[in-house]
């Protein structure tokens, strides 16, 4: 029998618990807090022990309340911390009718880890979860080969014991697959935040790439509140300038595509593959886009690509605002041709681009896609990133017959995930989708 207590365990859905997350061990506190910004489920714990008295909320930044029981058995605390939110979770209304199982699925991009998390809710008749995969350690890559065995005063050994105790009480299959991660912490903590997304997903009757569902279209469709309030926004960039090199004009307007139907996209570049690939990806982000550039293409493709790249990403950060009130995160796979390419986006003001395109080691030894050399490609795709202020994660996960059709496949699945990651979500009113508050600059 455990010797500790619990009390004033919460989830509520989209609400707040008056209550905090005082569990003895800070990281996990920090941890299970995700929940109440990616999940919007207020989540409240408290651990205690019999006869002893504990107020969580007292204190709550001192070193000695917030990791009181980081000493004792945490396998024991983290067992019983998961399994208590896995029962409140188990509470809450899931769509679906009876015998339908619903899935979702969500992959966390952080600077240093890309976690991805299935949630399957079985129809009726089951009751019992099960943490069907868990594949996270080692903890990032110091020391090498182990990785971290405590993050603050946690131990990493016992996330799966977290996570295989929620599962089971709230009768949910979770898998949480670490796709890369050299960072302990940020690797624990996009398992966290892929759960909770995948989580609210689920509770949304939702799912990544599945857009053509009566859920999908409630919540993020073009008859519904976000995109509405999204146009309400009236959100847009502008720039222009020149120089010895080039010449160029890019503008971008979030305006649904509703006012542009007959030429969404003015793209004129002077390289054809830019063109297509800017196209592309203001059309699945239901963004209009004027890009013209006049360069020193008789020089080569550096200047014109590496500027228009530039110019996107700056106008496109300006268009986002603080982002407060977005979605901010999504993960979006597309096709063209035989590629297939999935990205994942967070829109954290942390730029980071990490990709296994098949470039440098294309199966036909290639120099160009199309027009525009193939490092030129890589250097586009870290320009876009790096000055829109995203994180970005793309995961070739079929190469096209030649590595223009993996570049159009990631124009492609770029902008479907800028459309939801740009997109207002009206539930948090305005608030930024972070345990912060805030995004930090």
């Amino acid at each position: 029998m455990s010797k500790f207590t619990l009390s004033n365990v919460e989830c509520l859905d989209t609400a707040k618990s008056t209550h905090p997350i005082s569990t003895g061990i800070g990281f996990l506190d920090h941890m299970i807090d995700q929940l109440n910004s990616h999940a919007q489920v207020g989540v409240a714990v408290t651990v205690g022990k019999a006869g002893e008295e504990t107020n969580g909320s007292q204190d709550k930044h001192s070193y000695e309340v917030v990791n009181r029981y980081a000493d004792e058995d945490q396998a024991d605390i983290m067992s019983n911390v998961g399994s208590a939110i896995g029962v409140e979770l188990g509470k809450l209304q899931f769509p679906g009718g009876e015998g339908e199982t619903r899935t979702s699925r969500f992959c966390c991009p952080l600077d240093e880890a890309l976690v991805e998390c299935t949630l399957t809710k079985p129809g009726c008749g089951e009751s019992e979860g099960n943490l069907e995969t868990f594949t996270l350690a080692p903890y990032g890559i110091y020391p090498a080969n182990k990785g971290r065995s405590k993050i603050g005063q946690m131990q990493t050994r016992h996330v799966e014991t977290f996570f295989a105790a929620l599962a089971k009480a709230s009768g949910l299959g979770i898998t949480l697959v670490k796709i890369r991660g050299d960072n302990g912490h940020h690797v624990i903590e996009s398992a966290f935040k892929a759960f909770s997304r995948a989580l609210r997903n689920l509770l949304d009757g939702t799912n990544t790439n599945e857009y053509a569902t009566p859920e999908f279209n409630e919540m993020w469709g073009v008859e519904s509140q976000s995109f509405t309030s999204s146009l309400e926004l009236c959100r847009e960039g502008k720039l222009e300038r020149s120089t010895k090199e080039t010449s160029i004009l890019v503008h971008v307007v979030f305006d649904g595509l509703t006012t542009r139907q007959a030429n969404r996209a003015t793209v004129d570049t002077g390289i054809k593959t830019m063109d297509q690939f800017v196209s592309l990806l203001g059309e699945e982000a239901l963004i209009s886009i004027e890009a013209k550039c006049t360069g020193d293409l008789y020089v080569d493709d550096h200047h014109t690509s590496e500027d228009v790249s530039i110019a996107l990403g700056q106008v496109l950060n300006t268009a986002f605002g603080t982002k407060a009130g977005l979605n901010r995160m999504w993960c979006a796979v597309e096709s063209f041709g035989d590629a297939e390419v999935e990205v994942t986006m967070d829109l954290s003001n942390r730029p980071c681009l990490t990709h296994n395109l098949s470039l440098s080691s294309n199966k036909n030894g290639e120099e160009y896609a199309g027009d525009l050399s193939i490092e030129m490609l890589d250097h586009v795709l870290e320009s876009l990133v790096m000055n829109s202020r995203s994180t970005v994660h793309i995961v070739e996960r079929k190469a096209g017959k030649n590595v223009f059709e993996s570049a159009m496949a990631t124009a492609k699945a770029y902008g479907k995930a800028l459309r939801l990651c740009s997109s207002v979500d009206p539930r948090r009113a305005g608030k930024t989708a972070s345990s912060k508050g805030t995004l930090s600059v």
